[in-house]
């Protein structure tokens, strides 16, 4: 298979995933519904609990958000959005991103905002017939989404 052209390529992609640590609890949940199943037989609740566990890891994984810049248009989860309408993107970390996730989130904005990600991209939208004035997006590269937002404009 051919390799796509450049300009079809996405310049930033991210699977905005959970944590370790969340998987792990999450996996946690078969051995709880094995422990139902055990008046039935030890074999039959082993195997339905490492199913559950199996099917609820997949499923945490499968349904993670994406954030995308291709060609012109950024991708956020479901949502997306010609660069063009949008104006200069900020990459925040630290206590500027818990700033703008917390007390100076916008109420017209669109967020897509995860927790145990600390970075934070905030986009003004510049279209006036659009009724966002902002996009705030978590990732954990805010530097590399900002600049792939400024790419795909110019």
């Amino acid at each position: 298979m051919q390799n796509p052209a450049p300009e079809t390529r996405p310049r930033y992609r991210e699977r905005l995933s959970p944590s370790l640590w969340l998987l792990v609890t999450v996996a946690l949940a078969g051995p709880m519904v094995s422990l139902i199943f055990t008046p039935v037989g030890s074999t039959t609740a082993l195997v339905i609990g490492a199913a559950v566990s199996a099917l609820l890891v997949a499923a945490f994984i499968a349904f993670t958000p994406v954030v995308s810049v291709e060609g012109t248009v950024l991708r956020a989860g479901r949502a997306h959005i010609d660069v063009r309408h949008l104006g200069e993107p900020a990459a925040l970390s630290g206590d500027d991103a818990r700033q703008a996730r917390g007390p100076g989130l916008p109420a017209r904005g669109w967020h897509l905002i995860r927790g145990g990600i600390d970075g934070v991209v905030v986009v003004p939208d510049i279209d006036p017939d659009d009724p966002v004035d902002s996009w705030t997006i978590s990732t954990r590269t805010p530097d590399r989404l900002a600049a792939a937002i400024r790419a795909a404009r110019g």
